[in-house]
């Protein structure tokens, strides 16, 4: 098919002033949104995967092409609660997580039209709201494999992708995201820094080949109460690890709760010379799965993080609803951001 170009100009003037006057909200769970309608195999099919060779149930960004327009009904009920970012339906869309559907073909189709989706639910709620505007932020999920780690026990040496598959992979995911018209890029839920590494290099050769850029969001996640990714770095480590790409923000999503993610973003406040975000799933999965913390608790912690003078950006993973987002745009509301040590000031460009 062919792709029209949407690439939009650079926001990020305008995100930072933004955030120099109050605290940004992302949205919520696109998956667990997604889990509620309950879509079946033939559902997740649509016509046009009818006769596909395996089974795709469970592949959430396939819905941007069969289930277009409940993907952009959750866009809008994130926006209606509050939400000033909205990330794409397309943490999966790379060409590596895509073969486990054997889908790799189409995984450039699934960024571009995942972007479109939520670029037009953007444009609707501003039109509504012209005094708030919105943004979209394209979502560049870890992949399901890691380039520091081997997948096998009894050989530690293995790895079952390189840094140039990754390069190439996130390059591809980027370009689409970038043509379909985000606004941002968001490379996120980090458990291994060498794949982050490998999504900054492609986008900053991307930036150069295009000729335009666009604000880069950087979100690792911690993977148990020990602190640290799962290929071993605290969150300072993490931060000197992917500072050089200078981005919009730095933070943590995912695995924890807010109350447990609280003292490493704390950390990555006190080194990080950048704005910094915080979106935690709303509590720890309980033994089926499922995440119980109320809109109003986590809305609670998050606002007092803000109060505490620790985040710029906030916003759910995991389990959290357009009624978590609206508890938490409310918690948030009036408090200052944080403001960046004096110390690290003038650290960055």
């Amino acid at each position: 098919m062919a792709f029209e170009n949407f690439i939009k100009p650079d926001r990020t003037q305008e995100l930072l002033q933004l955030a120099k006057n109050r605290i940004l909200v992302m949205d919520g769970a696109m998956g667990t949104m997604l889990q509620d309608y309950k879509f079946t195999e033939e559902q997740f099919r649509g016509d046009r995967f009818a006769r596909w060779n395996q089974d795709i149930k469970g592949n959430n960004d396939i819905l941007n092409l069969t289930q277009p327009d409940t993907v952009k009904e959750i866009h809008a009920a994130f926006f209606d609660a509050g939400a000033d970012i909205i990330e794409t339906n397309t943490f999966s869309s790379t060409t590596i997580a895509q073969a486990d559907y054997a889908m790799e073909s189409i995984a450039f189709e699934l960024n571009y039209q995942g972007a479109r989706i939520a670029s037009e639910a953007a444009r609707k709620a501003t039109d509504r709201d012209p005094s708030r505007p919105r943004f979209v932020a394209g979502a560049i999920g870890p992949t399901n494999r890691s380039a520091s780690i081997s997948p096998d026990v009894n050989n530690p040496g293995f790895r079952n992708v390189t840094f140039d598959d990754l390069r190439t992979a996130y390059g591809d995911a980027a370009r689409a995201l970038l043509l379909g018209g985000v606004d941002l890029l968001l490379v996120e839920t980090i458990f291994d820094t060498l794949n982050a590494k490998a999504a900054v290099f492609a986008i900053d050769e991307l930036f150069e080949e295009l000729g335009t850029k666009v604000p880069v969001m950087i979100s690792g996640t911690i993977t148990d109460r020990s602190g640290r990714t799962l290929s071993g770095q605290t969150p300072t480590a993490f931060w000197y690890s992917v500072s050089h790409a200078d981005p919009f923000s730095i933070g943590l999503n995912c695995a924890l709760g807010a109350e447990e993610m609280r003292a490493h973003i704390d950390e990555i406040s006190t080194v990080a010379p950048t704005l910094v975000c915080a979106y935690p799933n709303a509590g720890l999965p309980n033994e089926f799965g499922e995440y119980d913390e109320s809109p109003a608790h986590m809305a609670g912690m998050l606002g007092e993080f803000a109060r505490s003078g620790l985040v710029n950006v906030v916003g759910g993973c995991c389990g959290t609803t357009p009624a978590h987002i609206k508890e938490i745009v409310d918690a948030v509301s009036g408090v200052k951001p944080r403001v960046i040590p004096s110390r690290l000031q003038g650290l960055v460009a």
